[in-house]
């Protein structure tokens, strides 16, 4: 007998006590030789309720994002997405682009630089490559369900960051309405409109989804514009073979405004930075597109292949400093995984054999041109060209990993990467010079222990390590060294020469559990890692009306990332057709720090509040009233590596009332943010010794804001 395939996830005692259960009931039909009246109930899961299922059985923490609860409000960026998520810090500035970290990921970039520290996939394809996650092709409104495995825990899915994995998954035409029509607009400008369809038709389905925003944004010369399109086509040929094409296309507009001092923040917020008013700083993705094919093969009833291909392309056109960058990136994905359940020695076992490669494309490089005649450009004229780079880079894993039950309940998990990674860079104009290439074989490990004491109490424990290459352009865009003028022409000397990085690697040992009792659901993570070689920018130019910013990377000396991972859902009262309020927490703690680095000892690492906790308050009524009151604490942040100056600590209030009509044919809803109108640091791009100075390293966030959104769909 063919389970459904959900049920290959599910603990063997669930199903043994199905079936215990089933011969009981036949037994007692054979005695008294009558027939009952037959009651058929399924228990096939959701693929929703399958995902959650099976990210309990990673011995380590993970998230879940059902985006039916997100959309009870605005949703602009990931950090709507991503709130009350213990572990996930997620801010957005000024952009769509949101500054996300997980355990320590990409502690110091920008929220407008492509991401690092995370391996970022949608539908279980990949979306990052060794150029990093662009964010335009994220669009919340396309998704059903956002999975994180924090950490190591991403292994599995051919994770090699510190941050671990996340996966983005888009509707399909078996969770998607027949029509959807949503509209969301508020303060500040904002407004965004979707209009979306999915059905099942036969042995196949579809989904189509087309959404555009525009915002003037809360600074000045913050204003931006985004528009594309997501869609799927799903087909079962047979109950074994299935296939599904996906395709992404997105193009965003944005103005800079810049970063802003502390001071700036507490009295101007909404004000610009000079030198990016001055230069009308814009940040565009003329067009980025995505497609896919994933294709499921069950060879029998315990085992499947799974594999998928991905074409990637994401051009930007840069006008954030004294000269224009034209970036193009185009990357080639493919994965492989072999997915097996069966016996080992007699226990209950599950083998994951995968493969996936990232492969840059030749054309991938930057082109240079004069924007504004300043300092060192000053004898060209706006336009002229000062020098073309290339980069390339692959990224190679090949992961085994066995879940292997060695007594009732007690579950060993095993893992083995071998992992291939290439950086290579050249710059090509305006001479040819040597590239610079480095290419390296590594490995990450992987052991870990979960005891399931019952269906409300799980432990677990693992030790696991992970890899992390830099990006292939950061190796030579924020470099301060410079060709010598040996060429006779001037622009010679404006061109830098690459530098070499090694890759990061972290050891972490992490404990903790999940479960419910009395005082509601939660879920506790602690972690401990011991990095190496870690990946931190920092910037070694600020701007000026005559200099570009340079933000450099480099390998620091051996840090320690370290914190806790708090969840709690908890019931508060049950009125039955009264109501229902429930209290729901998230806490993050980040110790983050040097381990005796010769400069600057064991200072925290900067960019990250080292307590940031999320609470919401909320009253559901069975008619689908709610309503919620939400709060936010963030602990202050340091602002350089010498820990010299701080962004102050803050507190923000909000909150919320809506209608889900019981037939989840329509919904209403106002938004209200940072009600008592705070003024505070969003976020932080730190920088490497202020002397304890006011400099421009924050971007504000938002003032009060008042959004309303509306959406009808048809079943």
């Amino acid at each position: 007998m063919r389970l459904p395939q959900p049920l290959l996830f599910l603990p063997p005692r669930w199903l043994g006590f199905g079936v215990a259960l089933t011969i009981s009931h036949l037994a007692q039909a054979q005695e008294t030789l009558q027939l009952a009246p037959l009651q058929v109930t399924s228990t096939e899961l959701s693929e929703g309720e399958a995902a959650q299922a099976q990210l309990k059985q990673v011995p380590g923490g993970t998230n879940y994002v059902d985006m039916a609860s997100v959309e009870q409000g605005r949703v602009s960026s990931n950090e709507d997405v991503l709130k009350y998520q213990a572990g996930i810090y997620a801010k957005a500035a000024n952009n769509e682009g949101t500054k996300i970290s997980i355990r320590g990921s990409g502690i110091n970039r920008g929220p407008g630089s492509h991401a690092s520290g995370l391996y970022e996939t949608i539908d279980g394809l990949p979306l990052t490559g060794p150029g990093g996650t662009p964010y335009e092709l994220k669009d919340p409104l396309w998704l059903s369900r956002v999975e994180v495995l924090r950490g190591a825990n991403g292994f599995d899915r051919g994770a090699l960051a510190l941050g671990g994995a996340v996966n983005y998954v888009t509707r399909t035409g078996y969770d998607a309405p027949k029509l959807r029509v949503r509209y969301e607009a508020g303060s500040h400008g904002y407004a965004q409109r979707e209009i979306s369809s999915g059905q099942v038709l036969g042995d196949a389905d579809y989904y189509i989804s087309l959404t555009d925003a525009e915002y003037d944004g809360f600074q000045q010369q913050s204003a931006g514009s985004g528009k594309g399109v997501a869609a799927n086509f799903g087909y079962r040929f047979n109950p074994d073979l299935e296939t599904r094409f996906y395709f992404r296309y997105r193009e965003t507009a944005n103005d800079s405004p810049g970063k802003l001092t502390r001071q700036q923040i507490e009295h101007s917020p909404r004000a610009a930075n000079a030198v990016n008013l001055a230069r009308d700083s814009k940040r565009l993705q003329p067009g980025s597109t995505w497609i896919a094919n994933k294709t499921t093969l069950q060879l029998d009833d315990n085992a499947r292949i799974e594999a998928g291909l991905v074409y990637h392309d994401y051009p930007m056109d840069l006008r954030e400093g004294t000269n224009r960058l034209k970036v193009a990136y185009t990357d080639i994905s493919g994965t492989l995984n072999y997915i097996r359940q069966d016996t080992l020695l007699g226990r209950d076992s599950k083998t994951t054999v995968g493969l996936r490669t990232t492969q840059g494309m030749p054309n991938n490089g930057v082109s240079e041109y004069v924007r504004v005649p300043a300092g060192t450009t000053a004898t060209f004229a706006p336009g002229t060209k000062t020098r073309d780079y290339s980069y390339l880079g692959s990224d190679t894993v090949l992961h085994v990993s066995n879940d292997l039950e060695l007594l009732p309940d007690l579950w060993l998990t095993t893992g083995l990467a071998a992992i291939y990674t290439r950086r290579e860079t050249e710059v090509t104009y305006p001479e040819t010079h040597a590239p610079l290439s480095t290419h390296d074989w590594d490995y990450a490990p992987r052991v870990g222990l979960r005891y399931d004491f019952n269906p409300q109490l799980q432990m677990y424990g693992n030790l696991s390590r992970s890899v992390e290459p830099p990006h292939a352009w950061s190796m030579i865009w924020g470099s301060n060294k410079f060709f010598a003028k040996d060429s006779g022409r001037p622009e010679a000397g404006l061109t830098r020469e690459g530098v070499e990085l090694q890759n990061q690697t972290a050891t972490t040992l992490e404990v903790g559990g999940r479960g419910e009792a009395w005082f509601g659901q939660w879920d506790l993570a602690l972690y401990h890692s011991l990095v190496r070689h870690e990946l931190l920018s920092v910037e070694t130019q600020a701007a000026t009306l005559n200099t570009s910013q340079v933000v450099a990377e480099s390998n620091a000396s051996p840090t320690i990332h370290q914190g806790v991972e708090l969840s709690l859902t908890s019931p508060l009262w049950d009125g039955g057709n009264a109501g229902r309020l429930a209290l729901r927490q998230a806490y993050t703690y980040s110790n983050f720090h040097y381990r005796d680095d010769p400069r600057f000892g064991d200072n925290t690492l900067p960019g990250i509040p080292k307590h940031y906790y999320q609470t919401q308050l909320r009253y559901s009524h069975p008619s689908g009233f709610f309503s919620s009151l939400n709060g936010e604490y963030s602990s202050r942040v340091a602002v350089d590596y010498a820990n010299s100056y701080y962004a102050k600590a803050y507190g923000l209030l909000g909150a919320t009332i809506g209608y889900d009509a019981p037939k989840q044919d329509w919904q209403a809803w106002i938004d209200l943010r940072n009600l008592t109108n705070q003024r505070y640091a969003n976020t932080v791009t730190p920088g490497y010794d202020d002397h304890g100075n006011d400099m421009a390293r924050s971007t504000p966030g938002d003032g009060m804001g008042v959004y309303a959104g509306v959406s009808w769909s048809l079943r």
